[in-house]
């Protein structure tokens, strides 16, 4: 049975759908059997960070609605093992029944190892039905604190909802932020109230490969590429150590 995963954020521009890509790229290249979903509806990104905002990928509503079949989801040009199910761009996220994504979501189990949900960010619809009945759920925050403090509100939300397995991302590190703003990820754990699962650096190479139409990972193999495959490794079980912000 494939486990279902949600990426969150308090705020927009932590940089959520990045990892969320970079991470899924990650686990398709180790050899899982990967499926994107972005549940950002009437903002579809996810494609962008992926590297295939010029195909013409099907939506998660198009499932739903029996248009078309969860096979017919659309395949990575480049990385085997990985598929996208885009968000409707023509719909409102209250139009999106629970009940039916939910469903989706346990036939996704048995024919991925991992499904990655792009949420929406902050606490709208899109964060709700992208996060109910996600397995473990990543909250993604940088080391501001408008971001932190939306992320404890996150945080606070998702245990309101009885999700349990919710672990922090640290994005955009840099050691002049730290040492800016004295603080250290300990102090971003104390301040949001969840377990640290990972840390990416600050890095150039994001927006040079979505401007390329290329997934990061096949751009670069350092810093936020590393640190998103350090995270794909985690979600597999291995023991992976932080890494070293330099």
């Amino acid at each position: 049975m494939g486990q279902v995963i949600a990426f969150t954020s308090g705020k927009g521009g932590t940089g959520k759908t990045t990892i969320c890509a970079a991470v899924a790229c990650c686990l398709a290249a180790e050899g899982c059997k990967v499926l994107c979903i972005d549940a950002d509806v009437g903002l579809r990104n996810l494609d962008i960070s992926l590297g295939m905002r010029e195909l013409a990928p099907i939506s998660f509503a198009d499932v739903l609605a029996d248009r078309y079949s969860l096979s017919e989801a659309t395949p990575h040009p480049d990385i085997p093992n990985l598929w996208l199910l885009t968000a409707p761009v023509a719909e409102k996220p209250e139009t999106i029944r629970f009940q039916d994504f939910g469903a989706l979501l346990e036939t996704v189990r048995a024919h991925f190892d991992f499904c990655l949900i792009d949420s929406a960010a902050g606490l709208r619809d899109g964060f709700h039905f992208a996060s109910s009945y996600a397995d473990r759920i990543l909250v993604i925050a940088t080391p501001d604190p408008a971001s932190l403090r939306d992320a404890g509100e996150t945080a606070d939300q998702l245990s309101l909802m009885g999700k349990h397995d919710i672990k922090l991302i640290v994005n955009r590190i840099t050691p002049a932020i730290f040492r800016a703003l004295d603080w250290t990820v300990d102090d971003m754990m104390d301040e949001i109230g969840l377990p640290l699962f990972g840390i990416v650096p600050e890095d150039p190479n994001v927006v040079l490969a979505a401007s390329a139409n290329r997934p990061l990972i096949l751009c670069t193999d350092r810093r936020a590429s590393l640190g998103c495959l350090h995270i794909a490794r985690r979600l597999r079980g291995e023991k992976v150590p932080l890494l070293r912000i330099r």
